[in-house]
C-alpha cells in the first residue's frame, strides 16, 4: 500500500491566553491520499481553521503545536526550519481564505500579486511570471485576464476576487490545496460557480484538496471523506454517503437536521440546542454531552474512542457502542 500524500497524526494545537490554554485542536489524526477530496466541517470553534493553519505553518501567536506530526510524503513537516517552510507553502501546499478582500494587498495589482507568488516560488524571471499569471487567469475563468492584471483588487466583484485567488493558489501547481471557507462571502450562484470550478481544476490537475466548511450542503456532491470536527476533536468521519444517509454521532445529526432540504415539505429546521463547549475548560467526557438529546451517564465521565461502524465509517459516540452491545446480546453473544 502506498503511503498517503499527507498524514496528519494525533495533531494537538494550542492558545496560551489569559484565561487559560485554548486546546483547540486536540489529537485530530487523518490522511489524504493524491487526487482525493477532503471535508473538514464544523460549526464556528470546532478547530478547522486551526487545523488548517497548522499544516500551512501560520499560526500567529500564542498558537502553537504541542504535539503530534504532519507527514508530506513521509516527511515531518512540524519540524522545518523557517526556510524549508516558506518552500513548503506555495510550491507543496497552497490555501484560499475566506475572504480575499483581505487576502489580496489592496495597493498592489493583481498582476504584481500575481507574478510575485510565480517568481518566489519557481525560477521564472518577470516576463515568463506574467505569462503564467496570463494562463491561470484564463484557467480559473477570469475574462480580459490583460485588463485584470492591471487592475486592483477594489475594482473586482467578490466572485472575480475569489478566482484570482484560486489562480494565486495553483499558480505553482501544489500537490495540496487547502480551500478555508471558500464561498462564504459570496452569493448563491457565485458559490455553485466557485466550487464547480474546484472540482473542475481538481479534475484537470490531478490535486487534492482539504476543503473546510460549517456547511454539509456545501461539499455534498465534492468529497471523498468528510471529517466532523467539534470542540477540536474529530466526532465522526466517513464517506459521503456514509454521512449523509448513516450519520452515527449525535452532532452530526444535529448538523444535518440544520440543513434545508427539498424532501420534507419546508419542514422547520432544529438547530442544535446550547452553546459550544469552553475550550479552555474540556469536560472529562464527550464534549457535545451538554448539547445532546440522547446523553447518557458515561457520556459525562468519560472520553468516547472512535468505534469502526464499517471499513469507511467510524463515529466516537457512546450510543453506538450501547447499539453494538445490544445487538451482540440479541444474538446471545454477550454473557
Amino acid at each position: 500500500m502506498s503511503t498517503p500524500l499527507l498524514q496528519v497524526k494525533n495533531l494537538c494545537t494550542s492558545f496560551n491566553v489569559d484565561s487559560g490554554e485554548v486546546r483547540a485542536v486536540n489529537g485530530v489524526s487523518f490522511n489524504l491520499d493524491k487526487g482525493r477530496v477532503l471535508g473538514i466541517v464544523g460549526e464556528s470553534g470546532s478547530g478547522k481553521s486551526v487545523t488548517a493553519y497548522s499544516i500551512m505553518g501560520i499560526l500567529v501567536e500564542p498558537g502553537r503545536i504541542k504535539s503530534g506530526e504532519i507527514l508530506f510524503n513521509g516527511e515531518d513537516i512540524v519540524k522545518y526550519n523557517k526556510k524549508q517552510m516558506r518552500e513548503f507553502r506555495g510550491k507543496r501546499v497552497s490555501i484560499i481564505f475566506q475572504d480575499p478582500m483581505t487576502s489580496l494587498n489592496p495597493v498592489y495589482t493583481i498582476g504584481n500579486q500575481l507574478r510575485e507568488a510565480i517568481m518566489l516560488h519557481t525560477d521564472r524571471n518577470r516576463q515568463q511570471a506574467n505569462e503564467r499569471a496570463l494562463e491561470m487567469l484564463k484557467l480559473v475563468g477570469v475574462n480580459s485576464p490583460e485588463q485584470r492584471l492591471k487592475q486592483y483588487p477594489f475594482e473586482l466583484s467578490g466572485g472575480m476576487r475569489q478566482r484570482i485567488m484560486i489562480a494565486m493558489a495553483l499558480c505553482c501547481e501544489p500537490d495540496i490545496l487547502i480551500a478555508d471557507e471558500p464561498t462564504t462571502a459570496l452569493d448563491v450562484t457565485i458559490q455553485a460557480q466557485i466550487l464547480e470550478l474546484m472540482q473542475e481544476l481538481q479534475k484537470k490537475l490531478g490535486m487534492a484538496i482539504i476543503m473546510i466548511t460549517h456547511d454539509l450542503g456545501v461539499i455534498a456532491d465534492m468529497c471523498d471523506e468528510i471529517i466532523v470536527m467539534y470542540a477540536g476533536r474529530v466526532c465522526e468521519r466517513g464517506t459521503a454517503d456514509e454521512i449523509f444517509y448513516n450519520p452515527c454521532h449525535e452532532y452530526t445529526k444535529g448538523l444535518l437536521r440544520s440543513i434545508p432540504r427539498l424532501d420534507t415539505n419546508h419542514a422547520r429546521l432544529i438547530p442544535i440546542s446550547g452553546s459550544p463547549v469552553d475550550l479552555t475548560n474540556l469536560p472529562k467526557g464527550c464534549a457535545f454531552a451538554s448539547r445532546c438529546d440522547n446523553c447518557m451517564k458515561i457520556c459525562l465521565s468519560e472520553l468516547p474512542e472512535e468505534l469502526d461502524i464499517n471499513d469507511n465509517h467510524k463515529a466516537a459516540c457512546w450510543m453506538n457502542v450501547r447499539q453494538v452491545y445490544n445487538e451482540a446480546a440479541k444474538g446471545g453473544n454477550v454473557e
